[in-house]
């Protein structure tokens, strides 16, 4: 019979691995969250004028060569340093770690519209003849890429996927892992979510089209969430993978335990191919706090969505307060205020952010709130500075995405 509580079955994060607009290692993120220093900055891309981007500076060829970097994809990259990382963080014995028990679960939001878009305006320079078109388009834009490119790069060779989830995809792999070790199918998951959508001109286009893309003359306050004045997403690349273990297995190696996966849920709306729905966000919400069997005002702090789009932080602040509502002990931030909207990252990077509190008990702020918006009335948002609490027990990560799919993720300091 299986028992949650069993050392087996208690899943573990033991390794992080991130690559983010303002840190390109725990520390650093970290550090700049707790300072207010955003990743925004300007930035260039097709067919349009100037917009504003959040844009990763990691070392792309510190894992990799250049000729796999020319070979493969920007969120193959992306993946690939954040793994690394992670295994290295993680202090596993790699080199006698079983790769076929180890699996790959990385949460992506879109793939191979970058490579398409780049080959497509290659060939136009050549009046359209396919034979400048590159033999390595296919294996680029295949859905399980990301994944597939860390299994190349680190020689492993169990199960791989990359997990389609729109922007709920870093809460999609996290809770994917975590099945797979509990149904026994790996010893280890490198878990998460990568983003290259900053290289696609399509969805800053899309964004624009439909009112919600944002623009500021200051780039570090144009990701404005719960403000009166935001007006729209900041596109952002960036990636967030962990290593995930049994509890047993880390406690038998003396690993260093970063926090515990206590629940997790993911729902559909059913509603909208866009628009979301605060009930079933709250449904959502509430099967992730059964399932980890707590209650709301356990919760010490809530990393938030929100994408500083109108309709998307109304709903979920109304699905917050239906929840959190009656929690004096809650707190709720959001990290899209310092590196704008890394898509099927974001899940994976807010609540990585989120995990040193465990130690240092301080919720990072929600920077560039300075009117907010009555209809997003919460008054546990930690606006502008950094809020010390008493003590931080459990963080709870929403991550909500377009065609109604919601996700949420309970992690538990480990003591």
């Amino acid at each position: 019979m299986y028992d949650p509580h069993d050392d087996r079955n208690r899943i573990v994060i033991t390794g992080i691995g991130l690559a983010a607009p303002n840190g390109n290692n725990l520390a650093e993120y970290r550090a700049n969250l707790l300072a207010g220093v955003s990743g925004v900055v300007p930035y260039e891309t097709r067919y349009m004028p100037p917009v504003l981007a959040g844009v990763c500076n990691f070392d792309v060829l510190r894992y990799q060569k250049r000729k796999d970097v020319r070979r493969g994809t920007r969120a193959g990259s992306l993946a690939v340093y954040c793994a690394n990382e992670a295994v290295f963080d993680s202090g596993l014995d790699w080199e006698n770690v079983s790769r076929d028990r180890v699996g790959v679960y990385i949460g992506i939001t879109e793939h191979g519209n970058v490579e398409t878009e780049n080959e497509i305006a290659n060939i136009k320079e050549f009046d359209y003849d396919t034979n400048f078109w590159s033999h390595h388009h296919n294996p680029r834009t295949v859905a399980n890429n990301p994944a597939g490119e860390v299994t190349l790069n680190m020689k492993i060779t169990g199960p791989a996927l990359t997990i389609g989830a729109a922007c709920a995809a870093g809460n999609a792999g996290f809770i994917q892992g975590v099945q797979m070790l509990r149904l026994g199918e790996v010893d280890l998951a490198i878990a998460g979510g990568v983003s290259e959508s900053i290289h696609t001109f399509g969805i800053f286009a899309s964004f624009k089209s439909q009112g919600a893309l944002a623009s500021h003359e200051d780039p570090s306050k144009a990701c404005r969430p719960f403000d009166t004045k935001r007006n729209g997403i900041v596109v952002a690349e960036g990636g967030g993978l962990v290593t995930l273990e049994r509890l047993s297995d880390a406690k038998a190696r003396g690993a260093t335990i970063y926090g515990e996966i206590a629940g997790y849920a993911i729902n559909s709306d059913a509603t909208d191919f866009v628009l979301p729905s605060r009930e079933r966000q709250a449904e959502c919400m509430q099967l992730a706090l059964k399932r980890a069997e707590l209650t709301a005002d356990q919760i010490d702090i809530v990393s938030s969505h929100a994408t500083a789009t109108e309709q998307g932080d109304i709903e979920e602040s109304a699905a917050l307060h239906s929840v959190f509502g009656n929690s004096t002990k809650t707190v709720i931030n959001n990290t899209k205020s310092f590196i704008g909207h890394a898509m099927g990252a974001a899940g994976a990077l807010e609540l990585l952010g989120n995990l040193p509190a465990f130690e240092d008990n301080v919720a990072h702020a929600t920077i560039n709130l300075d009117e907010q918006d009555p209809r997003c009335e919460l008054s546990q948002i930690v606006a502008n500075e950094p809020r010390q609490l008493k003590d931080v027990n459990y963080i709870f990560n929403n991550s909500f995405g377009m065609l109604g799919i919601n996700s949420a993720v309970i992690v538990k300091k480990y003591t």
